[in-house]
């Protein structure tokens, strides 16, 4: 997906020779995934030129990022708190990332007024 959203539509080699060198997965691989993810209806086939076909995210990055954190909110009950614990815990949580959040919150709690 990451390279469906840099470099706009694709084809299988070209999403495969986006990952870097080291630890590249195969070519199969690559296409299995894009082929899964166009039954999931995250991207489709846009064209093809010669035997390749080329695909486009249908699935914007703010769009996949939210769906994936609500699909991990809700492995704990919906509960933010724990995940938010764990960040903490591991330092993958600053201050400044606690005051930007609380920043906007206030922003958002204004909005609703």
């Amino acid at each position: 997906m990451e390279a469906l959203w840099n470099k706009g539509a694709s084809s299988v080699r070209e999403i495969h020779d986006d990952f870097p060198k080291k630890g590249r997965p195969a070519y199969t691989t690559v296409q299995t995934i894009v082929y899964r993810l166009e039954s999931k209806g995250a991207v489709r086939r846009s064209k093809k030129i010669s035997n390749a076909n080329i695909f486009e995210a249908t699935v914007s990055r703010d769009d996949a990022r939210s769906r994936w954190i609500d699909d991990v909110l809700a492995l704990f009950g919906g509960r933010s708190q724990t995940v938010m614990a764990h960040l903490i815990e591991t330092g993958k949580l600053t201050m400044t990332d606690i005051k930007e959040a609380e920043k906007l919150l206030r922003e958002m709690s204004r909005k609703e007024k």
